[in-house]
């Protein structure tokens, strides 16, 4: 039995001398591409090249659809070691594109799941590191002195108090926006979730370039209520902004990932970086006060805040919505060309109607009006009206004009002329008909 000791330590030292000399090699610069601002990065990098002494990660910063592109375009001669992002479908779309490598991690602890959504990707080709939903937060000083009402759900923002006081970042220009917008699809249906986005963008006081502009007007003041990913208000609410957080019930919480790009001029260190957000101590950093994300191991909560939310044990949060990253990746371009061509470029035509609309509303609420009531649902309907189908979205025939090297192809620039000049007519119509019924219900 001593022998079997001895032969059991020596083996056990062995095991660690291979370990120290396979961390050894870990070195150099590790190149990652990320849509995460510094505040969440500089955290991560501090973290773990002290962990690495001699390795540097060098984060270059891209919002998502640019990340993506970029790898695309320097494929040939990849320079990038690691993709770093909250959104999945993007995931997959750089995976359908073979432009990440299958790795295994070996952190222990993490399950298959958060909710019924899977915390990792299929062939392990990106890793879950953190969890996010989507939702509403607000400024609780700016919405007292304005007198206005807390929301609890999305179509709470198309109510007539909350008319200019609300911003988002375009779905086409952050990843996270895009993906709640493809919530509301996938939760509502498609006619009856774009009824709703649009509804509730004739609200908006401005759609802004990158999403953390969104948290930074509502902490400031600017707005009062903005459309977020749940850690931009989680984390100000750490540092002593004002601010408050909803989760609507028509949301999901999906994990933010992790991925390997192919050829990988840093393998090692890529792979390095990946088991240290995975370990104890990485996730433990999600805890921050500037960070506040969710871990994907739920031992790390017990060392998290007493209200923070932990979606292991409130299995209510995102349950409404079975979230489909292939749904969302197929249309993903065609979903955010839309949102453009019909409500960012078309933001004061819809916000003057939506402004008529509330009129008529608050006109009718004193005195009720049958042709002013059914005017005012055929102008609402003219403003939700979509110029293609759910089917039509994912089809190859447009799907695929926005797909492949050359982005900005001719059948593209027909379509979103044909999309701009579908909304611009149907807001018209609707502006003629909403002036009809306030005109009819005073």
């Amino acid at each position: 039995m001593a022998f079997a000791g001895k032969v059991s330590a020596l083996a056990l030292s062995l095991l660690l001398l291979a370990g120290a000399a396979a961390e050894a090699q870990v070195s150099g610069k590790v190149s990652v591409v990320t849509s995460f601002s510094k505040d969440v990065t500089d955290p991560f990098k501090k973290a773990f090249e002290a962990a690495h002494p001699g390795t540097t990660l060098d984060v270059q910063n891209r919002n998502t659809n640019a990340g993506v592109k970029f790898l695309q375009e320097t494929q040939a001669n990849n320079q990038v070691d690691l993709f770093w992002a909250s959104a999945p479908d993007a995931f997959e779309v750089l995976r359908g594109r073979k432009l990440l490598q299958s790795y295994k991690p070996k952190a222990s602890g993490i399950p298959e799941k958060i909710g019924s959504y899977p915390i990792n990707g299929p062939d392990n080709n990106y890793f879950g590191f953190a969890a996010s939903g989507y939702g509403i937060m607000w400024n609780e000083r700016y919405v007292a002195a304005n007198k206005l009402p807390a929301p609890k759900e999305w179509d709470d923002l198309a109510k007539a108090p909350y008319f200019d006081h609300v911003s988002m970042a375009a779905p086409s220009r952050s990843g996270t926006t895009h993906l709640t917008i493809e919530t509301i699809l996938q939760g509502e249906g498609w006619d009856k979730g774009w009824g709703v986005i649009k509804a509730m963008s004739g609200n908006f006081r401005q759609i802004t370039e990158r999403s953390f502009g969104v948290p930074d007007a509502v902490n400031s003041g600017q707005v009062g209520y903005g459309i977020v990913i749940d850690f931009f208000a989680f984390s100000s609410q750490a540092t002593g902004f004002p601010v408050k957080f909803v989760y609507p019930s028509v949301t999901t919480i999906v994990p933010a990932n992790i991925g390997i790009v192919a050829n990988a001029p840093n393998k090692a260190g890529a792979e390095a970086f990946v088991e240290f957000l995975l370990s104890p101590a990485g996730q433990e950093v999600l805890l921050l006060p500037a960070i506040r994300r969710l871990p994907v191991n739920p031992a790390v909560y017990a060392k998290a805040p007493a209200d923070y939310p932990n979606p292991f044990k409130d299995t209510s949060l995102g349950a409404k919505v079975k979230f489909s990253a292939e749904t969302s990746e197929k249309r993903s371009e065609v979903v955010d060309v839309l949102y453009d061509q019909t409500v960012t470029f078309q933001l004061e035509a819809l916000k003057d109607v939506t402004k008529t609309l509330h009129a008529v509303d608050a006109a009718l609420a004193k005195k009720a009006n049958a042709k002013a009531a059914d005017l005012a649902k055929e102008a609402r309907a003219l403003v939700a009206a979509m110029p293609i189908t759910e089917a039509q979205a994912s089809s190859p025939e447009i799907a695929g004009a926005f797909t492949g090297a050359k982005q900005k192809g001719a059948r593209q620039a027909e379509l979103e002329q044909q999309w701009a000049a579908f909304a611009k007519d149907r807001y018209a119509q609707a502006k003629a008909k909403a002036a009809e019924a306030l005109k009819a219900a005073q």
